[in-house]
């Protein structure tokens, strides 16, 4: 299974509406397993320097099949720098989150960026689980 367009705009729509409830703007990327670019939004009033972090967040998740926080524990843990793993897209940065099709499969990720990194994050992942709610029905 892969992430198609029309859900990688699902996925992304989730999100803008969890941060309009939260009254904060954002950008959010959607990309395919292989961190391809899908989907891309940036809320009115969102942060300009968040576009590139919420596409790299993306990717890394997509490219590494874990949350960005899970890989910035990582590398803080093994006091490791991201360049050790010879990708300049890649970021440790929390806010991005794997998406996974039907049996947990990983088919994409998603990167927010512009609320602090732990909000980030936890939008991220709720959009994440969203879909995967969505697919496991």
């Amino acid at each position: 299974m892969t992430l198609d367009r029309l859900s990688a705009h699902r996925v992304l729509e989730e999100a803008v509406t969890q941060a309009h409830t939260l009254g904060r703007p954002v950008c959010v990327a959607v990309t395919d397993e292989r961190g391809a670019l899908l989907a891309f939004t940036r809320m009115d009033g969102a942060p300009v320097r968040s576009v590139k972090l919420s596409e790299a967040k993306a990717y890394s998740a997509a490219r590494l099949c874990v949350s960005t926080a899970a890989f910035h524990e990582r590398l803080t843990r093994d006091d490791m720098p991201v360049s050790y793993f010879a990708d300049p897209m890649l970021t440790g940065m929390p806010g991005g989150a794997v998406i996974r099709g039907q049996g947990g499969a990983a088919i994409g990720g998603i990167g927010i960026s512009g609320l602090a990194p732990a909000e980030d994050q936890q939008l991220a992942e709720t959009a994440a689980a969203a879909h995967q709610m969505r697919q496991d029905r």
